[in-house]
């Protein structure tokens, strides 16, 4: 695969790997290195390039910022080899990451990468074996069952008032919020907002600046 314009005028040694960011992929993408770019994002990208973005994805979480790229180190990381100048299996693997519009080019020397990649178009779909096509059915309707991250926050907030509200301790409240499945930073979150809310000043849950309900 020859590489496009772009791509090719990449700097070959070090290149400045920045975040490309999409409110919607931000809410409803997938994590380079989750489940979902296994199992369905690995056969249409091919392994080299999903492992590059799960590099950059590991890169990220110390420096959400960006960082800088030595790509010979990075190449050799990744188990790839640099002889070939500039068709090397990493400049094609990060190629191939552009035809999806996954990173783009900034500059002459700055890689944008998206931190979260899109659900599967209906292409790309119905270009995995029939076997990978029923278990992203399956997985689909399993995400549609499960609340998102935003309704788990509302029930938890208005579970930790309740308890704060007839007595509960502090420990009691975090460790009711854990039998009953929620995760450990969000029953600390939502026992915070509690107290928060108790301190508001409101008459019969009427915020009196504005005269309109408080909201949950």
């Amino acid at each position: 695969m020859s590489l496009p314009p772009a791509i090719h005028s990449l700097p070959t040694d070090v290149i400045h790997v920045t975040s490309w960011s999409d409110p919607v992929l931000e809410r409803h993408g997938h994590d380079a290195r989750s489940t979902y770019v296994e199992h369905f994002w690995l056969p249409i990208l091919g392994p080299t390039t999903t492992l590059f973005l799960r590099h950059v994805a590991h890169r990220f979480d110390p420096a959400p910022e960006g960082f800088d790229l030595v790509l010979p180190d990075t190449a050799r990381s990744l188990g790839l080899g640099q002889a070939g100048g500039r068709n090397t299996p990493f400049l094609r693997a990060v190629a191939r990451a552009a035809k999806f519009r996954l990173v783009r080019l900034v500059g002459h020397d700055t890689l944008a990468v998206h931190q979260r990649l899109p659900p599967l178009t209906r292409t790309q779909l119905d270009r995995l074996p029939p076997s990978v096509q029923a278990i992203h059915q399956e997985w689909i309707a399993e995400a549609q069952r499960q609340p998102d991250v935003e309704q788990l926050r509302r029930r938890a907030r208005r579970l930790a008032l309740s308890l704060v509200e007839i007595g509960e301790t502090d420990e009691q409240v975090e460790r009711q919020l854990h039998r009953w499945q929620f995760h450990p930073a969000l029953a600390h979150e939502a026992l915070r907002w509690a107290h928060e809310r108790r301190r508001q000043p409101t008459v019969d849950n009427v915020a009196p600046a504005t005269g309109r309900p408080v909201p949950a």
